[in-house]
Formats: structure tokens, C-alpha cells, sequence
């Protein structure tokens, strides 16, 4: 059996996952994390996009965060997100619906054009896809 920690992913809308995992994989400012059972202890911000973890057994699962922070202590791993949701909910259509606005939005800059907005837009609509396209992947396998 191989050695596990326990995993908790909570959102402002409270908990999403809760559970005994082999491996959490994220999406860092630095770049991606891998945490396993007996990772230094740890805290770093996550930038929106996939969190995949693989749980006792081999099996994986994917989930969508807007960003938040990754904590590391000796027997937890601890996703704090802003939202947070299972990959498999997301919207792909109104994702690329999301993206295509920012875009636009970028493009005209009008008179009320607040960059930082549209940018944040922009970046969470393309990590949605991201993790759409990474479930895809794995669904594959």
C-alpha cells in the first residue's frame, strides 16, 4: 500500500474534497508543485488552473481553482481556494465564451477599460480550458 497524507481542497463555498491522496499536483507562481507524503512543510500562492491529485490506488481526479494557496504541514495538504469546482462541471463553451469576451475587451480599451480586469478574466477563462483539456487528457488514458 503505498504511503498517503490527507488532502483537504476548501473554497469560500466551503469544502470540495476531502480525502487520503498519493500525490497533489498545482500550478504555482514558480511553476507546478508535486507534494507528496512527506514534503517539507510549505506555503506558496496557486495561480488559477488544474489541481490534479491522485488518490490511494492510482486514480486520479481533477479540479478547477480561480487561484488561492497551497500549505504543506507533516500529515495535511491544504488547497485554499478562491472558488473552487470539479473539472468535470466546468463549462467548456461558456469558458470560451468568457475568453473571447476578455479579448475583445483587451482589444478596444474604451474609455472605463480597467487592464487588470480584463487581464484576470483573460487568464481564468484560458486556465479553465486548460483544466478541460487535462481531463480530456486523462480520460484518455
Amino acid at each position: 500500500m503505498a504511503k498517503t497524507v490527507q488532502c483537504d481542497i476548501v473554497s469560500a463555498e466551503g469544502a470540495i474534497f476531502s480525502g487520503a491522496v498519493e500525490m497533489v499536483i498545482a500550478h504555482g507562481n514558480l511553476g507546478d508543485l508535486g507534494i507528496a507524503p512527506g514534503h517539507a512543510p510549505l506555503l506558496t500562492d496557486l495561480l488559477p488552473g488544474p489541481i490534479r491529485l491522485v488518490k490511494q490506488g492510482g486514480e486520479e481526479e481533477v479540479f478547477y481553482i480561480s487561484g488561492g494557496f497551497l500549505e504543506v504541514q507533516p500529515n495535511v495538504v491544504e488547497v485554499l481556494a478562491d472558488t473552487a469546482s470539479r473539472a468535470g462541471d466546468l463549462d467548456e463553451a461558456a469558458a470560451q465564451e468568457a475568453m473571447k469576451l476578455a479579448e475583445k475587451t483587451l482589444s478596444e480599451k474604451g474609455a472605463n477599460f480597467d487592464y487588470s480586469t480584463a487581464s484576470a478574466q483573460l487568464a481564468e477563462a484560458a486556465a479553465q480550458l486548460r483544466t478541460i483539456q487535462q481531463l480530456r487528457r486523462q480520460a484518455k488514458r
